[in-house]
């Protein structure tokens, strides 16, 4: 080019072009569609912060989209990869599926390359809400909300060890006894036994 006299116009097509590389990455493949009609299709992930007298927590969970069921959480001192990645490893391990989205927000630690590695490693599809957009994500906002507004806010913890167990306590109340108007009045474990029982029958049928 130099030989022949030529110049490029668009002396930032190369940063440009990685912008937008960076954009295609964190696709929102959910694009606030909450219906899953299995369950291990969609994840949708987040962290909440919790005060415990002058001390910080942070509870990160994931939900099963189908059954709005909470399948991992973790609280811990810090927000970081590791409390992700924890919480990530504990939904591996006791559901075993490949191919599944999963959703979260674009914090550091969820974009993290730690984090991803995982994903990659167990076959895991990663959605990103769009920046300043809550709503991407209203499942997990929602269940959050019913945690403080049924459990956290009413209590008053005498230690991190209380915190821990009364909060994992209402995780299994919410799992196995509060029923949700969205799953047609079914509790999450309600709602996975229904499927389990239905893909029984069909077996059975030979269909």
């Amino acid at each position: 080019m130099r030989e022949m006299g030529l110049y490029s116009i668009r002396l930032t097509a190369k940063k440009e072009y990685s912008k937008i590389q960076k954009s295609e990455r964190k696709l929102n493949l959910l694009k606030q569609n909450f219906n899953a009609d299995v369950p291990n299709k969609v994840w949708i992930s987040d962290v909440t912060l919790l005060k415990l007298k002058d001390r910080y927590y942070y509870l990160c969970a994931i939900i099963d989209l189908y059954s709005r069921k909470v399948i991992s959480y973790n609280i811990s001192r810090s927000d970081n990869t590791h409390l992700i990645t924890e919480t990530l490893r504990g939904a591996i391990a006791c559901r075993h599926a490949k191919g599944v989205i999963f959703h979260s927000d674009r914090g550091s630690s969820y974009v993290s390359y730690t984090a991803a590695k995982v994903m990659k490693k167990n076959g895991i599809v990663q959605s990103f809400s769009k920046k300043g957009t809550p709503h991407d994500n209203a499942v997990m906002e929602s269940f959050f909300a019913s945690l403080k507004r049924e459990e956290y806010y009413r209590s008053n913890y005498r230690s991190e060890v209380d915190l821990k167990r009364r909060i994992g306590k209402y995780i299994e109340f919410y799992n196995t006894e509060r029923p949700h108007g969205t799953l047609g009045h079914m509790t999450p474990e309600e709602k996975e036994d229904s499927f389990r029982k239905a893909g029984a029958e069909k077996a059975i049928l030979g269909e």
